[in-house]
């Protein structure tokens, strides 16, 4: 007799084949997945601390961070402080004003290069005039990820830095992105032609790394920070001759760009986009608030980190980037070209193709000249931060200190710029975590150590 359902009376009807087919494909495949995630589960310590996973960690964290900007720009709000005035700055360059010393915004006359004036003033047009914040604010996101890509790019070019670093890098700080997208400044916009052109240098595309260098100095001159490792890499890769070639590069970009500007009143501006000796107020310092005022506003002090810097730099050149036997070999006029064939060299010539600097050294010379004049910055205001947040993780993993030390630094001086307003602690602890990575720094030794040493040639 057939079976009878209890509940209906009904005959049952048998499993088909396919139904049977069904459930057991299901069941190998959730077995499959099973293995797989055990088998990832495994991996995942090895994807955390091997470098050569830089791409498939920043690929992840860059898709993070695409939700986590537009995250931000919903749910937090926009803070004003400096956007309006760069509107109105290029504003008045738009109504026909060209005389530096004429153009102002709320927060004070304009002291930023050409470039900075050019750029905001695409935004001005974008945004229109400015008014569309919303749509400044994801522009700005664009600019981060952009940023961001090319950061990674570096870093899986030298793989010296284990992927979960990124994790502190990319989501971990909250100054980093309210400086890109809450606050609008043109710090972050200058880094990113910076970074651009490191990636061209590490190319050996040095005419236009050069280029895009000196786009990013004129959109704001905290970049010249890196002008003195830059210029000890061209005379090395390139000698006097095309180094001289290379800076001409940089001075007539910035020419071309200053041009309306300097025929107006050239003095002018000279005297406003270039500043160095522009005073800075105490209440906005980060990083010397433990001292009295009147000492962060005294010239002799400027005067005094100004030597400090410039010796720190003389050290770092001549006993820690310096590839050379001598200091004259840097004047070489020309150097060989990489093409030739070593039938055709010199045994110096030789020599001095294996003096020439890795994708880790670039990075490293670059990175230390400006974290050196960080150090002994005569002020740090909160959107400096940017200017070596993203070296921060490289410079770490260059020196020899215990990975809880590295990331001991790295929390520290985050909550220092975290801290407002700065407070005598806050500022003590950021100069702690500086020299003790600039003493690491140093100890680790010659740059040429990160990769062992360059073999003699007879």
């Amino acid at each position: 007799m057939p079976a009878v359902s209890s509940s209906s009376g009904r005959p049952s009807r048998p499993k088909s084949k396919e139904s049977f087919k069904l459930s057991k494909a299901l069941s190998k495949m959730s077995r499959n997945v099973l293995k797989t995630s055990k088998e990832i589960y495994k991996e995942l310590p090895r994807v955390a601390l091997d470098p050569t996973y830089t791409w498939l960690v920043a690929g992840l964290l860059f898709c993070l961070e695409i939700v986590l900007n537009v995250f931000i720009i919903l749910r937090v709000n926009y803070t004003e402080i400096d956007w309006v005035a760069y509107m109105q700055e290029v504003e008045g360059v738009i109504n026909g004003t060209y005389d530096y010393m004429q153009l102002r915004g709320d927060t004070g006359p304009l002291v930023y290069p050409a470039g900075f004036v050019y750029v905001f003033g695409v935004l001005y047009y974008i945004t229109g005039h400015g008014a569309n914040i919303r749509l400044a604010q994801f522009i700005f996101a664009g600019l981060y990820l952009v940023m961001l890509g090319l950061v990674f790019r570096i870093y899986s070019r030298t793989l010296k830095v284990p992927p979960y670093a990124f994790l502190f890098m990319c989501l971990a700080s909250y100054r980093i992105h309210s400086i890109f997208v809450l606050r609008l400044f043109n710090d972050p916009v200058a880094m990113l032609f910076l970074y651009l052109s490191i990636n061209l240098f590490l190319d050996k595309h040095w005419a236009w790394g050069c280029f895009w260098y000196s786009f990013a100095v004129s959109i704001k001159m905290n970049v010249l920070l890196f002008a003195p490792g830059l210029l000890l890499l061209l005379l090395t890769e390139l000698g006097v001759v095309k180094t001289v070639a290379r800076l001409a590069i940089c001075a007539g970009l910035q020419l071309v760009l200053a041009v309306p500007f300097l025929l107006e009143n050239p003095v002018g501006y000279m005297v406003r986009s270039f500043d160095l000796g522009r005073q800075f107020f105490f209440i906005w310092t980060v990083n010397w608030r433990f001292l009295p005022e009147d000492v962060f506003l005294n010239r002799y002090f400027h005067l005094s980190l100004l030597g400090l810097h410039l010796a720190a730099l003389a050290m770092f050149a001549v006993y820690r980037w310096n590839k050379k036997n001598r200091l004259l070999d840097l004047l070489r006029l020309e150097v060989p070209e990489k093409e030739q064939e070593d039938s055709k060299l010199s045994s110096d010539d030789i020599l001095y193709q294996l003096l020439w600097f890795s994708d880790i050294q670039i990075v490293s010379v670059l990175f230390t000249s400006n974290f050196i004049g960080l150090c002994f910055s005569r002020s740090l205001h909160y959107q400096f931060y940017v200017w070596y947040y993203h070296t921060l993780n490289y410079l770490l993993w260059s020196t020899d200190l215990p990975t809880v030390v590295r990331l001991l630094v790295l929390g520290v001086i985050e909550m220092a710029w975290n801290t407002y307003p700065s407070t005598v602690e806050s500022s003590i602890s950021l100069h702690v975590c500086h020299l003790v990575l600039l003493g690491a720094l140093w100890v680790k030794g010659h740059v040429s150590q990160t990769e062992g040493k360059v073999k003699k040639v007879k």
